[in-house]
């Protein structure tokens, strides 16, 4: 699953390098026996996103995405359009993806969901459904109104740098979702709609699904045998 999500990440325009940040040694031979780029990093880490500024933080780049290794659906294009807002805001620090939710997915509290403001900057995200749909069967369909958060982020390189500095923040402890400590800490999010029908690895009916899905060639820049 990472080589696969490996190569779907070396396959987007604009990237320099692709590193696998790491704490786990098994992890680290997996890497090393397909050829790809990898850092052991400290175990110490609270989220994703401090292990990626640990090693994206040295690197001489102005943007480094954090793709986890536990999102073999996710193709190149979704990498392509997490970077693209930083071309033309100076001032924007993070970025990440939306999609509409599923029926099934709206109340599911491993599906973390996410609202805007009219500029396309999150309000909030949390594994409650938001926003709470009070006034149901209005007309255009409660569904559509609810969004999933896609687990990509880019982030300014300088953002990396100062992440360690941040205030902690109790509604990241309570939804368990790191995000929320930069919202907190007054720090923009954008986020970027995008069709993404994919399936994240949290749970092992999940892997069950995404080995079913490769073996019929459907995860993207795969083939069935």
């Amino acid at each position: 699953m990472i080589q696969h999500v490996y190569e779907q990440a070396s396959a987007a325009r604009g990237i320099a390098e692709v590193i696998v940040a790491t704490d786990d040694e098994r992890i680290v031979q997996a890497v090393e026996v397909f050829g790809g780029t990898v850092c052991m990093t400290s175990a110490a880490h609270r989220s994703g996103t401090e292990r990626v500024a640990e090693v994206g933080g040295n690197l001489e780049v102005d943007v480094v995405v954090n793709l986890q290794g536990d999102e073999p659906m996710m193709d190149p294009g979704c990498i392509e359009a997490v970077i693209d807002p930083f071309r033309s805001d100076s001032s924007l620090m993070i970025s990440t993806l939306k999609c509409p939710a599923e029926a099934e997915e709206i109340h599911d509290p491993n599906v973390v969901k996410v609202v805007t403001d009219r500029n396309g900057d999150a309000l909030y995200f949390s594994r409650s459904s938001i926003p709470h749909l009070k006034r149901q069967g209005r007309g255009e369909g409660e569904q559509a109104a609810v969004f999933k958060h896609v687990g990509i982020y880019a982030y300014r390189r300088r953002f990396l740098e100062i992440l360690p500095d941040l205030s902690d923040c109790w509604l990241e402890d309570v939804e368990d979702l790191e995000q929320l400590r930069f919202l907190y800490n007054g720090y923009r999010i954008r986020v970027v709609p995008y069709e993404y029908h994919g399936v994240a690895v949290d749970t092992p009916e999940d892997l069950v699904r995404i080995n079913e899905l490769a073996l019929q060639g459907k995860l993207p820049g795969s083939r069935a045998d």
